[in-house]
């Protein structure tokens, strides 16, 4: 036979051997998965064991880990990695293992829910002590500082920002925002007050003792301008979903963020906040709940049932009970005093928080 007709031959064996071996590998590679079905709820502090699903016989020379785009670690083999949840705030997380062979890796993914450790522990309430209330105020940030009550009122054409006498209810000063804009969550630093607006993507910057508006700034960090307070480094922000974003106090720029979850499931519709003894406190919009979430991880630490605190019938005759709602949290570090009231009521309240059954 002649030696050009067997070299030929030879070379289509070696390019279809070739061309099989290729399919194969791809057809290998893309039946590679992680164990974890996508969405699998996962209580935070428990372990996860991570293994490789592959075709029999598959070999590997290393995998790599990575959590969120953070690299986790490697094995040399397809046996099981331990993802420790422990440290990790809670909230949906991306997994992902590029499984190599020589120089080339093939990456495959999932995702897990890490929730709350524990059920939260069910709070109740003490009424204390019962202040008069502007029921011409949509209220949306509340603040005590220095003896008096700082508000920001909502609602287009009626926003405010006032300064408030705590026995008598009375408005000591104000400002009025353009009626373009809705009033939402303050927060005080220093000598500031910082307020933010629904929908209109703007914050401003007022002087606390004259309300001169110093300066105003961008906000484009949520979806909306929700609630504000401030932990002492950190101005804290809500946007009406589950997310708590941090924020920087002199640039208003974005630093970090937490997702809140208890042990079922995320928590949406976070509205006004409060620091308190190395807790963020947040109303739950719409519900009488309000909720101590752990500033690192957001696994909520408690919930305080609220019911009844202003009943209904209580209330002035043309009380919108889909709006008017409970929302307002302020704090007097001084005297440990904790106030809430809610959009037009006519009462404040300090309350101390219990145990139920207590």
């Amino acid at each position: 036979m002649n030696k050009k007709i067997i070299l030929l031959s030879f070379c289509t064996v070696l390019s279809l051997y070739a061309c099989r071996n290729k399919t194969n590998n791809q057809e290998d590679n893309a039946s590679l998965s992680i164990n974890l079905e996508a969405g699998s709820n996962v209580s935070a502090g428990k372990d996860v064991l991570l293994q490789i699903n592959a075709p029999q016989g598959y070999q590997v020379d290393s995998v790599v880990y990575q959590l969120d785009n953070n690299r986790l670690g490697a094995k040399k083999d397809l046996s099981a990695f331990t993802l420790k949840t422990d440290t990790l705030p809670l909230g949906i997380k991306q997994i992902t293992a590029t499984v190599y062979q020589g120089k080339s890796g093939t990456p495959v993914s999932t995702n897990i829910v890490l929730l709350a450790a524990k059920a939260p522990e069910e709070l109740t309430y003490q009424v204390e002590k019962v202040f008069p209330h502007d029921t011409a105020c949509y209220t949306e940030g509340l603040e005590y500082h220095n003896g008096f009550f700082y508000e920001s009122g909502g609602d287009y054409g009626h926003s405010s920002l006032r300064k408030v006498d705590v026995a008598t209810g009375r408005v000591l000063q104000s400002v009025k925002l353009n009626p373009l804009y809705f009033g939402e969550g303050i927060t005080m630093i220093s000598d500031k007050i910082i307020q933010l607006t629904y929908k209109e993507q703007i914050g401003f910057v007022y002087d606390a003792k004259t309300f001169k508006q110093l300066s105003t700034f961008s906000y484009t960090v949520g979806r909306e301008g929700w609630g504000l307070c401030f932990d002492g480094k950190r101005i804290l922000n809500t946007d009406g979903s589950n997310r708590i974003y941090f924020l920087d106090k002199n640039k208003y720029t974005l630093t970090g963020s937490i997702d809140v979850y208890d042990d079922k499931g995320q928590i949406d519709n976070l509205n006004e906040l409060e620091y308190i003894d190395g807790k963020i406190y947040a109303n739950v919009y719409t519900k009488d709940t309000i909720l101590a979430i752990n500033p690192k991880t957001g696994a909520v630490m408690q919930r305080i049932d609220m019911k009844n605190i202003y009943p209904m019938e209580q209330r002035p005759a043309n009380t919108d009970p889909g709006n008017d709602v409970l929302n307002g949290i302020a704090y007097d570090a001084a005297t440990n005093r904790i106030f809430v009231t809610g959009k037009k009521w006519g009462k404040l309240f300090q309350v101390k928080f219990m145990k139920k059954g207590v």
